[in-house]
């Protein structure tokens, strides 16, 4: 497990031992925040592998421009999308920031290239709104949008971005 992801958990178990009691755990959504261009996205803390620094990927011919190749982890042959290109915002060179998440649901398994990592996010059910029904009939990604006191949080489907169309 690499050590950004251990450092969330440890966040999350933290916030966790803070609450007072008054809530009950199924009231709580536990999730993983990254950022992906100017906008700050989430998914399920369930459905992640693992975060790692980039590494070496292998380029796969016929494939769509946000399926950058193909890379090894510990014997795992593993495709990698850049959630940018897949958002359709411009692409950028890797930094010291960058990281891949490798989410899974179910057998289905990727990893996805983003911006930044964020931190773990705990939020009640009742700070989630379902994704607006303009949104729904696009593709389908948006599982919902999170209410915090400053800002709002896109929360993403995991099965829908591992769904294969290439």
């Amino acid at each position: 497990m690499s050590e950004q992801l251990k450092d969330v958990l440890q966040r999350q178990k933290s916030q966790t031992s803070h609450d007072n009691g008054h809530e009950k755990s199924e009231d709580i959504v536990q999730l993983v925040g990254f950022i992906i261009g100017d906008e700050e996205y989430a998914i399920p803390i369930l459905n992640i592998q693992e975060i790692i620094k980039p590494i070496d990927y292998t380029r796969v011919p016929s494939t769509p421009d946000y399926v950058l190749g193909m890379f090894n982890l510990r014997g795992n042959v593993i495709p990698l999308i850049d959630l940018r290109r897949k958002f359709h915002i411009s692409p950028k060179n890797e930094d010291g920031q960058t990281r891949y998440i490798v989410m899974k649901d179910g057998d289905n398994i990727a990893g996805f290239v983003i911006d930044k990592l964020t931190e773990a996010i705990r939020l009640k059910s009742s700070q989630i709104d379902p994704a607006p029904e303009t949104l729904i009939r696009e593709k389908g990604m948006i599982s919902g949008i999170g209410k915090r006191a400053d800002s709002i949080l896109t929360i993403l489907k995991v099965e829908e971005l591992l769904k294969r169309d290439f």
